[in-house]
């Protein structure tokens, strides 16, 4: 069973940072720049949130504020759900249909570690997809087909 600390290992360090004073147009460019849907957000060490997208959308775009005045802090999102690194691929399936977020916040104890995304998940199960679908079932039905009967 592939878990978080398996997918963080495929993955890169987190090098999409940006402070939480750093105004939202920075954010943007660096989004734009790096082509992902997402910063992690740090205080010199100190994680601090992420500023996606809907961030934008939600919170600087929809409320009329000025991404040249606003201020990444103030529109970052903090609470996200977190995982550990022995959390499964399918318990973070769960917790990201639960929360409905695209983003769960991977942690060793109180070590922030990266993030895992819904494409980190839908890699993970287009690679094992072998594992994904129920062959007990996937024969049943080839037996059925094969022997005359109707599948549908």
């Amino acid at each position: 069973m592939q878990t978080v600390a398996d997918i963080l290992n495929r993955k890169s360090k987190p090098f999409n940072t940006i402070s939480s004073n750093a105004l939202v147009i920075e954010g943007l460019q660096m989004l734009n720049s790096v082509n992902l849907s997402y910063l992690v957000v740090k205080d010199g060490d100190s994680f601090k949130g992420i500023f996606c997208e809907r961030d934008y959308t939600r919170n600087v775009i929809l409320k009329g504020r000025s991404s040249m005045e606003t201020p990444i802090r103030e529109v970052m999102t903090t609470d996200l759900p977190r995982v550990e690194l022995t959390d499964t691929v399918e318990q973070c399936m769960q917790m990201m249909n639960a929360f409905g977020t695209r983003y769960l916040l991977a942690f060793d104890d109180q070590e922030f570690l990266g993030v895992i995304t819904i494409h980190d998940i839908l890699r993970q199960v287009i690679a094992s997809k072998e594992n994904v679908f129920d062959h007990t079932l996937a024969h049943s039905l080839l037996d059925s087909d094969e022997a005359g009967g109707k599948i549908f």
